[in-house]
């Protein structure tokens, strides 16, 4: 076994915050390095705890979610922030995407689903609760999307959007293909056309809610 995953867990709820420790140290892979109460306290342990993956509540006293992510990414930009949330509150969850976070976990998710959570973000992933699924799709996803969408792409396209819900940048899927950038962003801008989506985070939401892509 390689080294283990090293997890801050940030949260003001105690009970919350242990009973997420406790399942964490189930899991063989993980290590808890670090627990703090609030944003600011996570933010002085950052330079000096080691960590691969940050669990960060969104509304917490002193330092809330948000700017904590935005300052620990700016202290460590390949930080994998994951907000956890037990509301869909459009406010907060905006505000989380716009600081950087790698996705969105609900409070009350059990130990299977923990599981794979954790090991896609390990990936450099995004991983996305099902709950909040709804709230990216009406956000992102244009209401006339046509449901035979999926007939409209092509198999590179097909094969571009795997790639990109698996984490990959333009780079690494032109690389990947054996196509140069300027075709990658070309079948990005085509994908967005055809879903009637506008961004990665609302055509990611559509694929994932339809089966397109494999996570």
């Amino acid at each position: 076994m390689g080294p283990k995953l090293k997890i801050i867990v940030v949260d003001d709820h105690e009970f919350f915050r242990k009973g997420l420790i406790f399942v964490l140290n189930k899991l063989k892979y993980v290590e808890v390095t670090g627990e703090a109460v609030n944003g600011q306290d996570f933010l002085d342990m950052l330079e000096t705890v080691p960590v691969d993956i940050v669990l960060m509540d969104i509304n917490m006293p002193n330092v809330d979610g948000a700017e904590a992510t935005r300052r620990a990414l700016g202290i460590l930009p390949d930080l994998k922030v994951v907000a956890l949330s037990s509301n869909q509150d459009e406010v907060s969850l905006e505000a989380m995407i716009e600081a950087g976070v790698k996705g969105f976990l609900i409070k009350n998710i059990d130990k299977v689903r923990l599981d794979k959570a954790l090991q896609v973000i390990a990936q450099d992933k995004p991983f996305f609760s099902e709950e909040f699924l709804p709230y990216f799709t009406q956000k992102y996803v244009n209401v006339k999307t046509p449901a035979n969408a999926i007939a409209q792409l092509s198999k590179r396209e097909l094969e571009v959007l795997q790639l990109i819900a698996q984490g990959h940048s333009n780079q690494e899927i032109a690389d990947k293909l054996f196509i140069s950038l300027r075709t990658v962003t070309n079948h990005r801008a085509s994908l967005y056309q055809k879903t009637n989506t506008n961004n990665t985070a609302g055509l990611l939401s559509l694929a994932i809610k339809n089966n397109w892509v494999k996570l």
